[in-house]
């Protein structure tokens, strides 16, 4: 039986910062006239993540709904809210994303990100998605990730991080904790060469 971390995605009630998971990769917050509404929103490169994202935001106190943008993709979106202003603030500087100095990730923040952007890769590594319109928040959320003691690899040209080899793979996978439902679970960080549910 293995201890759970202190850090992992089960180890204490999720709250509403947390949801700066979604931000880590193409996730968007804007606030609302006068500023004290705000609005979470992700494109998704797969839109049978659909359900899984809006019941995970939907775990957060927050209704999510998926649409269609104009060009034909599915994103996940939140009402403008009262209750995210407090998010937006942190995780912008102006109109532009930004990562708070010093931001800590942990688990429930790790897979929010996994789950609106993440995917394993054929070497047994696990891929998590940048913002390709925020180059800035990129060697903020390396630090980030190193920090939680899982350094990654910079993939430049597919903008993302990789996180591989045995150990940081145990550790994500224990961080994230089980896939979420109605995700499929080949797109989830395992442990390959072992047993999985």
């Amino acid at each position: 039986m293995s201890q759970l971390s202190l850090f992992s995605a089960e180890a204490r009630p999720a709250g509403l910062a947390d949801l700066a998971g979604v931000l880590c990769g193409p996730g968007q917050i804007v606030r609302f006239g006068s500023g004290d509404q705000a609005r979470l929103s992700v494109l998704l490169t797969d839109a049978s993540r659909a359900g899984a994202v809006t019941a995970a935001i939907a775990g957060f106190g927050v209704a999510a709904q998926a649409v269609v943008t104009e060009n034909g993709a599915t994103a996940v979106r939140t009402a403008f809210r009262c209750d995210l202003v407090d998010l937006a603030k942190q995780w912008t500087r102006g109109a532009v994303k930004d990562v708070p100095a010093g931001w800590e990730l942990d688990g429930a923040a790790l897979r929010m990100w996994a789950l609106t952007s993440g995917w394993p890769d054929e070497r047994g590594g696990y891929l998590l998605a940048l913002d390709p319109h925020a180059p800035q928040t990129h060697l903020p959320l390396i630090g980030a990730l190193t920090r939680a003691g899982l350094p990654p690899a910079r993939m430049s040209r597919i903008g993302a991080l990789r996180i591989s080899g045995t150990r940081r793979m145990q550790r994500l996978v224990e961080l994230v904790g089980p896939p979420p439902v109605r995700l499929p679970a080949a797109v989830w960080p395992r442990c390959w060469g072992r047993a999985t549910a």
